[in-house]
């Protein structure tokens, strides 16, 4: 006969489950203590806000970094000896060099694409020898140098910002300050240096090609024979054309080094921020270069050059 007195294991299970459920449920929130606070959500109006004083705070850190660059430099231009001439053609070929193929196709296809608009108008006109003047114009004082400056900040704006956010993530750029190394002299100066000549040398490459672009298209729809063109090429084109486009680009040589290197030392965290930070570097140098033009054509404008 069973022992009536004994509790079944089976049936007392579920009221044990139960229980400590209970006790558990009774215990969780003063153990985890308050529930964690949600990210504010701000309106329209405040998010516009919260943009405009981040924008302000970067272009803060952005004029402090041009600054101790600025600083940095001048050691070594009192003592040319001092630079790393090695780094700065290791620099000059990857962001020159190795730009001339994709920069020389762009600028020709787009000399081929102003002629080609220009001869559609000008045919009606009986005008077609300007063509000239509207391919040299162009290219040398326009386009030529903005085509150029975009190409480098994808390319080499992009692979400034990807280095340095590496060595960021990585420790090593707190690893050289260690060492008693500035970073700004050792990494950022031979990149600023190798764009600022090899950009205008690229700009003019860029002219040379968009020019023929223009030459080959002036043939093929105008009857403008090559030797007909460079003839009045050399003719009516001036100078200071060239110059302007040259001068231009050395100031958006100056713009893609330092927003590319400015992006890369702010990356931290994880190697996920490298990527975040080198998007930004192209798309903040793209829109800066384009905005330096266009103050160019304004200032160009006042000035009557």
């Amino acid at each position: 006969m069973p022992d009536l007195t004994t509790p079944d294991p089976a049936a007392s299970a579920p009221r044990d489950r139960a229980g400590l459920t209970a006790a558990l449920a009774l215990q969780l929130p003063a153990a985890g203590g308050p529930a964690l606070a949600q990210p504010a959500r701000h309106g329209f109006v405040a998010g516009c806000g919260h943009a405009a004083v981040a924008a302000l705070r970067q272009g803060e850190a952005y004029l402090h970094f041009i600054g101790e660059l600025a600083w940095e430099g001048a050691g070594p231009l009192r003592r040319p000896r001092s630079w790393r001439w090695r780094g700065v053609l290791h620099e000059i070929e990857i962001a020159g060099f190795d730009a001339l193929p994709i920069v020389g196709l762009t600028a020709f296809l787009l000399g081929v694409v102003v002629a080609y608009q220009g001869a559609d108008q000008l045919r009606h006109y009986g005008a077609n020898v300007f063509v000239v003047e509207l391919v040299g114009y162009a290219m040398l004082r326009e386009f030529a140098p903005l085509i150029a400056a975009i190409i480098i900040a994808g390319r080499s704006g992009s692979a400034f910002a990807a280095q340095l956010g590496s060595m960021a993530v990585a420790e090593e750029i707190d690893a050289l300050r260690t060492m008693g190394i500035e970073p700004l002299q050792r990494l950022v100066l031979p990149k600023l240096l190798a764009l600022l000549l090899a950009l205008p040398l690229l700009t003019v490459f860029a002219d040379l090609a968009g020019v023929f672009g223009g030459m080959v298209m002036a043939r093929s729809q105008l009857g403008i024979g090559f030797a007909e063109f460079a003839d009045r090429f050399g003719r009516v084109m001036q100078g200071s054309a060239l110059l302007v486009g040259v001068g231009k680009s050395l100031v958006f040589a100056l713009i893609i080094a330092s927003v590319g290197c400015f992006q890369g030392l702010r990356t931290q965290g994880s190697a996920d921020s490298v990527g975040r930070q080198t998007t930004l570097s192209v798309v903040q140098a793209i829109f800066a270069v384009i905005v330096a033009d266009a103050l160019f054509s304004v200032a160009f404008n006042l000035l009557d050059l």
